[in-house]
């Protein structure tokens, strides 16, 4: 099979396994862990010289970073991707959007809130992600004032990767946001985000 995703589905490998799914990639996963030994493998550094995951190799071709491997395997396949110059150039808008607008402030809150042990939690950080998380939700609340999806009618890699990054974002909270749970409920309740939740949280599925 000529697709590997490196990392487990519990982590931003998820936005992988999600695409790869929409898509309708055959794929094999990897699921190394984030704190694990063999991300320090010589021959997983090879592939990623960060030490982290996701990575994929795809042909022999190694990428990491979870949202630049969505746009990749989205343009390879032509599919999730829109037409012309400006729809491209809107993918990359708000992939870059949700890197660096949207994951800090929703990673902080959640990191400080649920996921550390609470004697590494940090409440100021999570109180200040708090804080400033829906002026950016407050700006996709306004761009889907009048459309279903972030670029024009249709769901594209754009809409998965702003929602994959804000996959915990129920859990923060979306009812001063009408238009973006109902957005973001439509883009998780589709096949491919359902099999990649299943991946992540199999107990749910069960």
């Amino acid at each position: 099979m000529s697709l590997i995703i490196y990392g487990m589905p519990a982590s931003r490998a998820f936005r992988n396994l999600w695409a790869a799914h929409e898509l309708g990639l055959a794929y094999v996963n990897v699921p190394y862990n984030f704190t694990g030994p063999e991300i320090k493998d010589p021959a997983y550094l090879a592939i990623n010289p960060n030490a982290t995951i996701p990575a994929i190799v795809d042909d022999g071709f190694p990428l990491w970073e979870s949202l630049a491997i969505n746009l990749y395997l989205a343009k390879k396949a032509g599919k999730l991707w829109p037409a012309g110059l400006q729809g491209e150039a809107q993918v990359m808008q708000w992939t870059l959007w949700a890197a660096t607008e949207v994951e800090p402030l929703i990673g902080a809150w959640f990191y400080h809130t649920m996921f550390l042990p609470p004697a590494q939690r940090k409440p100021e950080l999570a109180a200040d992600a708090a804080a400033r998380l829906p002026k950016r939700l407050a700006v996709l609340e306004l761009v889907l004032a009048n459309r279903d999806y972030l670029i024009g009618d249709e769901f594209t890699i754009a809409d998965l990767n702003v929602a994959a990054v804000l996959f915990r974002a129920p859990k923060f909270g979306l009812d001063a946001f009408a238009r973006v749970k109902s957005w973001h409920a439509r883009c998780c309740g589709r096949d491919g985000a359902k099999a990649a939740i299943a991946l992540r949280e199999p107990t749910k599925a069960a």
